[in-house]
């Protein structure tokens, strides 16, 4: 993953500490704006997860830290839900002077009441997600009852929130009575999307009926099942990314255009820790990865696999071509393959001077359709003269060079 580390100045002056998660083009489907959980920071997991899942799906991500929280300046539990919208609305006019004004906004928890307070208040944001969140900003305060009547008294009073101190002040907890989100959610106009596990324990299912029930259409719902409050588990947080990017190209669709390969025909970029890799053609991204037996996160075909779908593809187009050119109707061509390293006097026909192991490929065809012996015959002939088949045959050079060298 590509992370820019940023900052921009809240309403008050303040720096706020951000992560611009960017995709491998150089142009972004659009910007979208994540707002962390009550409490949490920019570099929660969940929210590094689906930020980044997204940005390799083409959508950039800003995600930040909320006034007074992770390594933003200002003092936290001041000025309550209130401030955080700020944040966002501040942190929308960031990315609108320096890139593009974002279209998305996505929050977790009581970050989503934030993003609906804040949408509301942003003409350039088409479409909401909600993840966990609940139907009144008020619902936090079941965090620090037991407070709530020292904080009435004294004005403010130091709370623990998961096992960390925070200092609320008595204005903190009356904007977060004052506010409402439904009356609020009520009147907008713009595409939602409610997502919202069933096992979760800290905001109950029944919060996003409240919120889906006063949304205009258009507006969704996902069930995250199995996931917790806080979508530890990263195969459910990168499952959310992908529903979010995939509801995503329905309400803010993208025209396909020419993805900038810097004047080549693919661009590959590996960025992080991990074996994750993203893959540029002239107007496709793709991702490939390694197993988690040898530390990737298995997101993706693994290079070999590639090649193989490469051979396989090239195959089938070759075949359905030829097929298409003689008049037979072919309903269904399925190639399988496998690769395996064999010792040269194990494979037929095939010469290999530096003697010890060569590459075998084995491509089995599955053809449905009215087929002869006599047609199938010739398909297998066909087979091997795809273009790939025919690149793998032939003498191959590979020249490596740095790209800043390469005029």
């Amino acid at each position: 993953m590509k992370v820019e580390n940023l900052s921009f100045q809240n309403a008050s002056g303040k720096q706020l500490s951000a992560r611009l998660y960017l995709p491998l083009e150089e142009k972004p489907r659009f910007y979208a704006l994540f707002a962390h959980c009550f409490t949490c920071s920019k570099n929660f997991k969940a929210v590094s997860n689906i930020s980044d899942t997204l940005s390799q799906l083409g959508v950039a991500v800003l995600s930040f830290d909320f006034t007074g929280l992770g390594k933003s300046e200002g003092e936290f539990g001041e000025a309550g839900i209130s401030s955080d919208v700020s944040d966002l609305v501040m942190a929308a006019q960031f990315l609108e002077e320096n890139y593009e004004a974002p279209k998305l906004m996505i929050g977790h928890s009581l970050g989503g009441v934030a993003v609906i307070f804040a949408a509301a208040k942003l003409a350039s944001i088409e479409a909401v997600v909600t993840i966990g969140t609940p139907a009144s900003a008020s619902h936090v305060k079941h965090l620090f009852t037991e407070d709530l009547a020292q904080i009435e008294k004294e004005g403010a009073a130091e709370v623990s929130i998961g096992g960390r101190p925070f200092r609320l002040s008595r204005d903190f907890v009356k904007d977060l009575e004052s506010q409402n989100l439904l009356n609020t959610l009520n009147g907008m106009r713009k595409a939602f999307l409610f997502m919202h596990s069933p096992q979760d324990r800290v905001v109950e299912l029944a919060n996003a009926a409240d919120l889906y029930q006063a949304a205009f259409h258009p507006k969704s719902f996902v069930s995250l099942d199995g996931a917790d409050h806080l979508i530890s588990d990263e195969k459910e947080s990168r499952y959310a990314g992908e529903i979010i990017s995939t509801w995503s190209k329905k309400y803010l669709p993208t025209a396909i255009s020419e993805n900038d390969v810097k004047g080549h025909q693919v661009k590959i970029r590996l960025a992080g820790d991990s074996y994750t890799t993203e893959v540029l053609t002239p107007f496709h991204h793709l991702i490939a990865d390694e197993p988690e037996s040898v530390g990737g996160n298995n997101l993706g075909p693994t290079p070999y696999d590639l090649l193989m779908a490469s051979l396989g593809t090239c195959t089938a187009m070759t075949l359905k071509m030829y097929a298409d050119r003689k008049g037979w109707e072919l309903e269904e061509i399925n190639v399988f393959l496998n690769h395996e390293k064999v010792h040269q006097q194990d494979s037929v026909g095939v010469e290999n001077p530096q003697g010890g192991k060569l590459s075998k490929f084995t491509r089995f065809l599955e053809i449905k359709g009215e087929t002869t012996e006599e047609i199938k015959i010739k398909l297998l002939e066909i087979a091997d003269k795809c273009p790939v088949h025919k690149t793998l045959h032939e003498p191959i050079q590979v020249e490596t060079r740095f790209k800043d060298s390469e005029n």
